[in-house]
């Protein structure tokens, strides 16, 4: 079966500094991966790389077999970045009605998402008067317009209090159960446990890849978050 991400030996260069050094990667379909890790660990880069926006210095980038940024490979791909990618001065209807049109989704499609994400009460409201987690909502029902295959999310739950945290990740497991293939990064180490499989990325590193159980195990820690510290420990020994 084709993965749906495969990364080739990937390097990325700003300036003088190695934000990712080679890094190797396959995501099957259906996975729900983490990208667990502190701020400048390599996340967004990454991300960006797999959804094409990257530039790199070398290696490669294959997303549902075509070459990552390719117009196929877009159309296929959900993009949510850290900020809100709505327009705060639309309401929810009318930013679903234009991102639909940009990905030639058909008009009812717009209430559909609008009622996966839970935001039916708010579909007449600006996007810009809504709380983080409601504009958090809207971003990802903008990129679940065209049905993606691939939804890319960059720290979709930072900031958000522990119910809306919550909620988002049961939409994400929906999804994947669904068939769509969700890679999700986060810092907060306790979210890793709602993944089917996590990598641990220090300074561009992958310090580990396998299920939460699998890392808890291997490290003899009690958390996810005791697991990377002891192997950032290991790395640092080695």
């Amino acid at each position: 079966m084709m993965n749906s991400v495969e990364v080739r030996e990937l390097e990325v260069v700003r300036g003088d500094r190695q934000v990712l050094p080679s890094i190797d990667l396959a995501v099957a379909p259906g996975e729900l991966v983490g990208l667990i890790g502190p701020s400048g660990s390599g996340k967004s880069t990454l991300m960006r790389a797999i959804v094409g926006v990257q530039v790199v210095r070398s290696g490669s980038v294959t997303v549902l077999g075509v070459d990552a940024g390719s117009a196929e490979a877009r159309a296929r791909v959900g993009y949510v970045t850290q900020a809100p990618s709505v327009y705060g001065d639309l309401t929810v209807r009318e930013n679903l009605r234009f991102f639909a049109a940009v990905v030639g989704a058909p008009e009812d499609r717009v209430a559909e998402i609008v009622s996966t994400v839970r935001l039916d009460d708010h579909i007449d409201d600006l996007v810009g008067r809504l709380s983080g987690g409601q504009q958090s909502r809207a971003s990802l029902a903008a990129a679940l317009l065209g049905e993606p295959e691939l939804l890319v999310l960059d720290e979709p739950t930072v900031g958000l209090d522990p119910v809306v945290r919550d909620e988002l990740w049961a939409l994400f497991r929906r999804l994947c159960e669904e068939g769509v293939t969700l890679l999700v990064s986060s810092h907060v180490m306790d979210e890793a446990d709602r993944c089917d499989r996590v990598l641990l990325l220090r300074d561009g590193v992958v310090l580990a890849d396998g299920s939460p159980a699998a890392l808890r195990a291997r490290t003899g820690a009690d958390d996810l978050e005791g697991a990377f510290l002891r192997l950032v420990g290991e790395e640092v020994s080695a």
